[in-house]
């Protein structure tokens, strides 16, 4: 019996040995993104990227949150001396339009307008990058459905008026008020809002296993 607990006690320390969560350079002002690396402890320090967001003609929106996150994090890659670096960029999409963040109130009840009543996708591009001289990368993106509930023109005016839809792709947070609102999340909750934790998890260990 002694033996036994002793072979488990060793099959516990090894599975715990065998998660590693190095430390990250988060190439992102999100707060969202930072509470979420918070929340299971991953160490991570800010080194915020300026990278231009605009969308290129006929861009399939995969490709816009993959080449943004990847510009991202090449960008503060560039100027660490070595270390991970993790970018990412979440947007919306409906009936086949990229909603990023709205321009204005006014843009915000447009898009908040396409989504009322009905599905659409949320896209999370996730790049993680070996800063140094031999620069490795690996780049991928999470897809998420959320369903709307319908809302009326009073429901939408609230809510923009709370200002929390301003500074979010799609016009909404669904981790705060817009939570009322939503009726259905087919796939990864922590993608919409703003980091699929598992991928970044996976492409982690993925990019050791290279190195």
């Amino acid at each position: 019996m002694e033996k036994e607990r002793e072979s488990q006690a060793s099959a516990g320390e090894l599975s715990v040995k065998a998660v590693t969560l190095e430390r990250l350079v988060l190439a992102s002002a999100s707060p969202r993104r930072a509470e979420i690396l918070r929340a299971v402890g991953w160490p991570f320090e800010v080194s915020v990227a300026d990278v231009d967001e605009s969308i290129n003609a006929a861009e399939r929106a995969s490709h816009y949150v993959e080449r943004l996150a990847r510009a991202k994090a090449e960008a503060i890659a560039g100027r660490c001396g070595n270390g991970l670096v993790l970018g990412a960029d979440t947007t919306v999409v409906v009936d086949e339009q990229i909603l990023a963040k709205p321009l204005d109130d006014t843009d915000a009840r447009r898009m908040l307008r396409l989504l009322s009543g009905r599905w659409h996708e949320v896209l999370t591009g996730v790049a993680l990058v070996r800063a140094g001289e031999a620069m490795r990368f690996f780049v991928a993106h999470e897809r998420t459905r959320v369903r709307f509930a319908r809302m009326s023109d009073a429901e939408i005016d609230w809510y923009v008026a709370t200002r929390e839809p301003m500074d979010k792709a799609g016009a909404y947070a669904v981790q705060g008020r817009a939570a009322l609102f939503i009726e259905e999340i087919a796939g990864d909750y922590w993608n919409v809002v703003g980091l699929p934790l598992r991928l970044v998890y996976r492409l982690a260990r993925e990019l050791s296993d290279c190195t």
